[in-house]
C-alpha cells in the first residue's frame, strides 16, 4: 500500500436549492457535474484519457440524477468515451465516501489518476426524492429498529446532551458569521469556479448564494421549531407517534425538546465537487506537485435511531489509524446537517471550537448531500494553505446511523 495524493480540488458555488428561485435550478444535473468536471481538468492541463474511474456520489438517484450520473456526466463534459463512472451512494456522506474510495484505488495501485466527488440538485430532488423514506418500507426491519426522521434524531441528541435552543442559535449565527467573513475575505476563491448556462456561455453563479450575513440573534430566535408537527405524528402499528419511538429507546430523555428550526439546521441547495487523487507512482512519473495526501480514512455505523452520533466515534477511529489524537489536527471540518451534530461531537472530542468550521458550514452554506463531502476537503484543503497549516479532519453524520471521517495532511 502506497500514498494517495490530492492533486487538485473545485467546487461549484452553492445555489438556492428551489426551483426557480435558486441561480442553478435551471441546470440539469447532469451539466452541473460536468462543468465541475471540465473545470478541473482545465486547471490542471492533464489528459482526461489518463483518468482511471471517475467516482461521484449522489444521494436521490433517480430521474435527472438516475441512469448513473456520473458516466452520463462524463459524456455531457465530452470527456473520452474511454473514461469510465460509477455513481455511489452514502448518503449525506457520498462526496466524501467517492473521495475514499479513490484514494483507496490509488493507494492500492488499482489506479494511477482518479477523479472523485459528489453532486447533487436539490432544487430538481429535494429530500426523500427516490421514495425509499427512512427504511425502504421494510415492516419486518421496523420490528427490528424503528428509524425515525434526521430532525427527531437532532432534537434527541440536542435534548439528552442538554443543548439548548439558544445554544443551537448560536453555533448557526456563528456559522453565517464565519462564512460572510470568508466571502468578503475571498477564501473559496481558489476552488470556486464560475457555473454557465451550457447554451449562451453566460454566468448563472460564481459565489455562494444561499448565505444570509444580516442574520441576527432576534431573528434566528424568532424562527419556530421545524420537528414538532413531525414528532406528534402517529406512525406505529399502535398508534406510536415519531416522538414516542424515539422516547421509547432513550426514556431518560423524558421529553424531547424540539430546538432545532430552518434557521439552525443545513441549507437545501445544488451544488457539485470533484477532487483528483493520484498515485505515488503516477506522481512521480508525471512531476506533479500534490497539495495533500490522504493520512486516514474510516467509516463507522452507530445505533440507527439516533441516528447522527457517528462523527465523534468515528473521527477517534481516523484518528487511530493515523497515530493521532484530536488536539493534532489543526482545522476541523464536522458538517453541520443540524447544529446539534457539531456541538455534540465538538464536546465528545474536546476539540478546541476555534479549530472547527472556520469558514461556517452547512448551515450558512448549504448542504448539497451528494457533494457536500468533496465540498468539505477542498474548503479544509484551501484554508489549510492560506494559514499555512498542516492537517485536517473531515467528518459527517449520515442515515441510517454511519459516519465518515478522513484525515488530509498538506505535502
Amino acid at each position: 500500500m502506497t500514498a494517495s495524493y490530492i492533486v487538485d480540488a473545485v467546487r461549484t458555488p452553492r445555489g438556492r436549492g428551489k426551483m426557480g428561485k435558486g441561480a442553478l435550478t435551471g441546470l440539469h444535473p447532469q451539466e452541473l457535474l460536468a462543468q465541475t468536471l471540465n473545470a478541473l481538468q482545465r486547471r490542471g492541463g492533464w489528459d482526461a484519457r489518463e483518468v482511471g474511474d471517475v467516482i461521484a456520489g449522489c444521494v436521490s438517484q433517480v430521474n435527472e440524477q438516475g441512469a448513473n450520473i456520473a458516466r452520463n456526466a462524463v459524456l455531457a463534459a465530452g470527456w473520452p468515451q474511454g473514461v469510465s463512472a460509477v455513481s455511489l451512494n452514502r448518503f449525506c456522506g457520498s462526496g466524501l465516501q467517492a473521495v475514499n474510495f479513490g484514494a483507496m484505488g490509488v493507494a492500492s495501485g488499482a489506479m494511477d489518476f482518479v477523479v472523485t466527488g459528489g453532486v447533487e440538485s436539490m432544487s430538481h430532488l429535494s429530500l426523500g426524492a427516490d421514495g425509499g423514506g427512512q427504511d425502504g418500507g421494510n415492516v419486518r426491519l421496523r420490528e427490528r429498529v424503528y428509524q425515525v426522521p434526521q430532525g427527531i434524531s437532532a432534537d434527541l441528541i440536542a435534548t439528552l446532551e442538554g443543548i439548548t435552543r439558544e445554544d443551537v442559535d448560536a453555533w448557526a449565527l456563528r456559522s453565517q458569521r464565519q462564512a460572510a467573513r470568508a466571502i468578503e475575505e475571498n477564501r473559496f476563491a481558489r476552488s470556486l469556479f464560475a457555473v454557465k448556462d451550457p447554451a449562451t456561455g453566460a454566468v448563472l453563479l460564481e459565489r455562494d448564494e444561499y448565505p444570509r450575513p444580516d442574520t441576527t440573534a432576534q431573528g434566528l430566535a424568532a424562527l419556530k421549531p421545524a420537528f414538532v408537527a413531525m414528532g406528534e405524528t402517529a406512525v406505529g402499528p399502535s398508534g406510536e407517534t415519531l416522538d414516542g419511538i424515539a422516547l421509547s429507546a432513550y426514556p431518560q430523555a423524558k421529553r424531547i425538546q424540539h430546538v432545532h428550526t430552518a434557521g439552525n439546521s443545513s441549507g437545501i441547495v445544488d451544488g457539485a465537487a470533484v477532487v483528483a487523487l493520484a498515485s505515488e507512482r503516477y506522481v512521480k512519473e508525471k512531476g506533479l506537485k500534490p497539495r495533500a495526501r490522504i493520512r486516514a480514512m474510516a467509516t463507522l455505523g452507530t445505533e440507527p435511531l439516533i441516528m447522527l452520533t457517528a462523527p465523534a466515534p468515528v473521527s477517534e477511529k481516523a484518528l487511530r489509524m493515523a497515530g493521532m489524537k484530536a488536539g493534532d489536527i489543526d482545522l476541523w471540518e464536522i458538517n453541520e446537517a443540524f447544529a446539534a451534530v457539531v456541538l455534540q461531537t465538538t464536546r465528545a472530542l474536546g476539540i478546541d471550537p476555534e479549530r472547527v468550521n472556520v469558514n461556517g458550514g452547512s448551515i450558512a452554506l448549504g448542504h448539497p448531500l451528494g457533494a457536500t463531502g468533496a465540498m468539505l476537503l477542498g474548503t479544509a484543503l484551501d484554508e489549510l494553505e492560506r494559514t499555512n497549516k498542516q492537517t485536517a479532519l473531515i467528518t459527517m453524520c449520515i442515515g441510517g446511523g454511519q459516519g465518515i471521517a478522513t484525515i488530509i495532511e498538506r505535502v
